[in-house]
């Protein structure tokens, strides 16, 4: 039985990653906000859920709520950043406060988790963290700007973390799935007010792709979190993992493009060499 530790257990991805975990018979911490949704996740076993009342925003408290769980149940084995929310809008109309609090969620929130687990998975040389990313941190578009930038973070992150703990026996994988069947589109999506007009055929058409598409998305949120689970018997998990059609047709496409454009202007990128005249 393995001790998993996810965030944002509420809704979607975390929910369904939670109840399944659980039915195979592992034990799952699953960070909430409410008593609604602690009261959810306790209904779903009553020995192996442990709801953890905490939000990843408050970055002092988590590092002790963390070490009460450890104490109380057991070391943590897998560690799944999954809690964050989405934000449409052009970059330049958006508030530096909001971009401050999306960052908060979905990158500090990260990285304070993170911090949290590690002393515990250094000193059993064994642990696997798992960061929820998103393609859009791979190939971004037009008013999706600062979601897109806080998961190139994420990205930069974990890839950089990888290389850390490796040799501490320490695995970690970004997760990069496109669209799937959750209400990311709905109640986990924030749009800021369109208030410049030449961006209406750009970045304002960014929230309507993205809600008029909910419930068609591609990828199904059962089978993502099937995924996930497999990570953990892989004896080399992958350090990235794209989940669905459009997270590897978008992705794809995009690295592709970059390195095209890179080779494109070779000589110019090694014109600049202090050993050339």
């Amino acid at each position: 039985m393995k001790t998993w530790l996810i965030t944002g257990v509420g809704k979607g991805l975390g929910r369904q990653l939670a109840s399944q975990l659980l039915e195979q018979g592992d034990r799952v911490v699953g960070t909430v906000r409410t008593q609604t949704d602690e009261d959810a996740l306790s209904a779903l076993s009553a020995d192996r859920a442990t709801p953890l009342q905490i939000d990843v925003t408050r970055f002092e408290e988590i590092p002790g709520k963390i070490a009460e769980i450890e104490t109380r149940i057991g070391h943590i084995d897998i560690l799944v950043n999954n809690a964050g929310f989405g934000l449409t809008g052009a970059i330049e109309e958006t508030p530096i406060e909001d971009v401050k609090s999306l960052f908060d969620v979905n990158f500090l929130g990260t990285i304070a988790m993170i911090q949290a687990v590690l002393p515990g998975m250094r000193r059993r040389r064994a642990g696997h963290i798992i960061n929820v990313s998103s393609v859009s941190g791979l190939a971004p578009w037009a008013g999706t700007g600062i979601y897109g930038a806080s998961k190139y973070a994420v990205e930069c992150l974990g890839q950089t973390l990888a290389e850390e703990v490796a040799p501490l026996g320490i695995h970690v994988t970004n997760v990069a799935p496109g669209g799937m069947r959750t209400d990311f589109a709905g109640g986990s999506l924030r749009a800021i007010e369109p208030s410049i007009s030449d961006y209406e055929t750009t970045a304002h058409v960014a929230h309507g792709v993205l809600t008029d598409g909910m419930g068609q998305e591609p990828s199904s949120p059962e089978k993502i979190a099937r995924a996930i689970s497999q990570l953990v018997e892989m004896d080399v998990p992958p350090r990235l993992l794209l989940l669905g059609s459009d997270a590897y047709k978008y992705a794809t496409y995009h690295l592709k493009s970059q390195l095209d454009g890179i080779e494109a202007f070779r000589d110019l990128t090694l014109s600049v060499s202090a050993e050339t005249v």
